[in-house]
């Protein structure tokens, strides 16, 4: 019997990424999609692309029967999941794309997200939802908590260094590009054609929500208090995500720690030292591609991690850590290869 699934918040980008996936996955089947402003609505007519498909139509929330789905993937705004998984059957599992259950402090979720974080009771049922670092405790998870996609983008390489003493735990700078797709599919001003094509600019410069969750496990890594310097720009294309890090420690042996880290990993590749890989090489998959180069001072080394950001950056590695949750071929689904040019 195929794992029943419901993607609550289907209207939005990693919604239909999650529906894309979905359709070619060996044991998965769709049984119920939500878009509370889109409710009653053909997903053929929110997203055309998706026309092939013979999907459910789309409901809201309250109207999906739960008691046949194994799992549901909750791509919906900041503050609602708390409520939702405190009322649903433990039996479902929950894959959570937004930031509800990221940070472990209820005193760190209010001060990035200036919300109270009403679910601390459930919170020891969380995993975080990064699975090269975290797979053990997503086995055994209710609830797994999707990492952001610039945390994800940044953490792959630093965890692994931190961990192994090769970078200092000090001074590290994180520089990071996202496509536009990265800020959802909601009319924004900002987001608009003429506001971003043809431009390059830099926002949520030295106070970006996705800093607690870099501060909360680069300090686990470390084993100390970690604040990186990190600041997102807004890229001129749709899809797409880039860090640039600045590091002090030993290039040659980054480089080793982390394609030895990574060396039974399907998802994440590393380079050869003194290669850096480009955001058009993942595009469309669930890869990581990380290169480290040493800087033209000893000592200092630059490490640049791309992926894309509503694959390996949200609905990809959502599905990745499902996977897992149902004791599924973590691999099942995520196979496509990279789309270029």
């Amino acid at each position: 019997m195929p794992h029943q699934i419901a993607i609550l918040g289907a209207s939005g980008y990693t919604g239909a990424e999650l529906v894309r996936l979905i359709a070619t996955h060996p044991t998965m089947k769709i049984a119920a999609l939500s878009a509370d402003r889109k409710a009653g609505q053909e997903m053929a007519d929110v997203f055309p692309h998706l026309r092939h498909l013979t999907l459910p139509k789309l409901t809201t929330i309250e109207e999906i029967d739960f008691s046949g789905i194994d799992l549901a993937f909750c791509a919906l705004p900041h503050g609602l999941t708390h409520s939702f998984a405190q009322g649903l059957d433990k039996r479902v599992k929950i894959v959570d794309l937004s930031a509800d259950f990221r940070l472990r402090d209820a005193a760190a979720y209010k001060k990035w997200y200036g919300l109270d974080h009403t679910a601390m009771d459930i919170q020891p049922e969380v995993a975080f939802g990064l699975p090269e670092v975290y797979r053990e405790q997503i086995k055994k998870a209710r609830i797994t908590a999707n990492t952001g996609c610039y945390v994800a983008t940044s953490l792959l390489p630093l965890i692994p260094l931190l961990r192994a003493g090769a970078i200092a735990a000090d001074g590290i700078v994180i520089d990071a590009k996202s496509g536009t797709s990265g800020a959802g599919r909601a009319l924004r001003e900002g987001n608009l054609f003429c506001e971003v094509n043809d431009g390059f600019s830099a926002y949520g410069v030295a106070h970006h929500r996705h800093m607690g969750e870099l501060d909360q496990e680069l300090s686990l890594a470390a084993g100390k208090p970690v604040a990186p310097t990190f600041t997102p720009h807004l890229l001129p294309m749709s899809r797409g995500m880039m860090a640039t890090i600045y590091a002090a420690g030993d290039a040659a042996r980054a480089q080793e720690a982390l394609a030895a880290y990574y060396a039974n990993e399907p998802f994440v590749q590393v380079l050869p030292l003194g290669k850096h890989p480009s955001t058009l090489h993942v595009r469309g998959s669930n890869l990581c591609h990380i290169g480290v180069v040493a800087d033209r001072v000893d000592g200092r080394l630059i490490i640049v991690s791309v992926l894309d950001n509503l694959m390996k950056g949200a609905s990809g590695q959502a599905m990745q850590n499902a996977n897992i949750m149902l004791g599924i071929d973590e691999t099942a689904g995520l196979t496509l290869s990279p789309v270029f040019p």
